[in-house]
């Protein structure tokens, strides 16, 4: 005996639901579609949102860790003091990497040609940057380390020269390209040692927290240290930045369900509609059930278990058509990473979309089923 055999003969109601339903094959077959399209809806748009938005975080990689200390450019300051750079580094303590660096701007001349090219001067460049060829020194003291566009324009590479302000540098790496949205921008630069600067204050200083909640603290720290009394400062967290993407991804995430929850609720419309008609259509039936002794409450299980199999039907139809697109986006797009696609979220989203798919079936079914229920047996015979 089959495991569906035995739960007929336990649940007389699933056996009598599943012939009923044969017998209107055309029928409970567009009905149990529909529930398998809304379902399929759901279950898709809900877990494309998620895809989207953990894959856009993570092109952003870790800039939720960042915090930019500048000078409040509306109190006249456009430099830090050494006492600036000293309080950041107290709150930063033990949550990351402090980074003060120097600006500027200058025509870089390299390779026969030039270019005006962003300069930054720091002594700890491995903080910031990752090298495409050459090494980042632990320390910097010597040479420069020029962006990627800068190198491309100029054609150079590790052991070339070039000039900056009648200075010769020789180039001892070249950056990764960015693709990071912080101010911090690398390829268009050139990165000296600080003392390369004639100034000797800092115009910014970056820090490289160990975790976005220490990012949140350092920030709190350093306004409520250096802007106590004043606004000195400009504090730029850069997790605030991701907080306002996920906001958003979050707002679309749910658009996106709710919309598709309406294709849902119209399956819904048609399960109640065809459960409606095959109630009139077996009047007769049904009322000769009820004469031969049949309670009320079983045909009433009777036909909600119809309405809830084709739930079932469409439901778990709808799931598995739905992860096997997300399966095929993954296949065929090469962006989209597996690591977005299996999440708990997305498990969820599916568990989510089959319960609601069975819950319209059975709410729609379930005022066919009490009206027929309802109806005393003679006046259903008379029909």
């Amino acid at each position: 005996m089959s495991r569906l055999s035995a739960l007929e003969r336990r649940v007389p109601a699933v056996l009598l639901a599943r012939r009923n339903l044969a017998r209107t094959r055309l029928r409970s077959g567009l009905a149990a579609l529909g529930i398998l399209i809304g379902v399929f809806a759901v279950a898709t748009l809900g877990v494309f949102g998620t895809v989207l938005e953990l894959s856009a975080t993570n092109e952003l990689g870790g800039i939720g860790n960042q915090v930019i200390v500048s000078p409040n450019a509306d109190s006249g300051l456009d430099t830090l003091t050494a006492r600036d750079v000293q309080a950041v580094e107290r709150v930063a303590e033990g949550r990351g990497t402090v980074v003060p660096l120097k600006t500027d701007g200058s025509v870089v001349t390299g390779g026969g040609d030039s270019t005006f090219a962003q300069l930054y001067g720091l002594d700890s460049p491995r903080a910031l940057f990752e090298a495409e060829s050459g090494t980042l020194p632990a320390t910097h003291r010597q040479g420069a380390i020029v962006g990627r566009e800068v190198a491309t324009r100029l054609g150079l590479q590790v052991g070339s020269v070039v000039e900056i302000e009648s200075n010769r540098y020789r180039v001892v790496a070249v950056l990764a390209e960015s693709d990071s949205i912080s101010p911090i921008r690398p390829d268009n630069a050139v990165v000296l040692p600080a003392d390369a600067f004639v100034q000797s204050q800092f115009n910014q200083v970056v820090v490289q927290a160990d975790s976005g909640r220490d990012a949140q603290a350092v920030a709190a720290g350093v306004e409520a240290r250096l802007n106590a009394r004043e606004r000195r400062v400009s504090v730029f967290e850069l997790g605030s930045v991701l907080d306002r993407i996920n906001e958003f991804f979050a707002l679309l995430n749910g658009f996106l369900i709710g919309l598709a929850a309406v294709s849902l609720v119209v399956a819904g419309v048609s399960i109640f509609n065809v459960m409606l008609m095959s109630v009139n259509e077996r009047r007769a039936e049904i009322g000769v059930l009820r004469a031969v002794g049949v309670h009320r409450r079983e045909v009433l299980s009777m036909l909600v278990v119809e309405a809830g199999l084709l739930g079932v039907i469409g439901g778990v139809l709808g799931v598995v058509s739905s992860a096997a697109v997300v399966l095929g986006l993954w296949l065929f797009v090469e962006q989209i990473a597996l690591d977005v696609i299996v999440v708990p979220r997305n498990g969820l989203t599916l568990v989510g979309a089959f319960v609601f798919g069975v819950v319209v079936s059975l709410l729609s079914g379930a005022y066919p089923a009490w009206k027929a229920a309802s109806e005393r047996p003679v006046e259903a015979l008379r029909s």
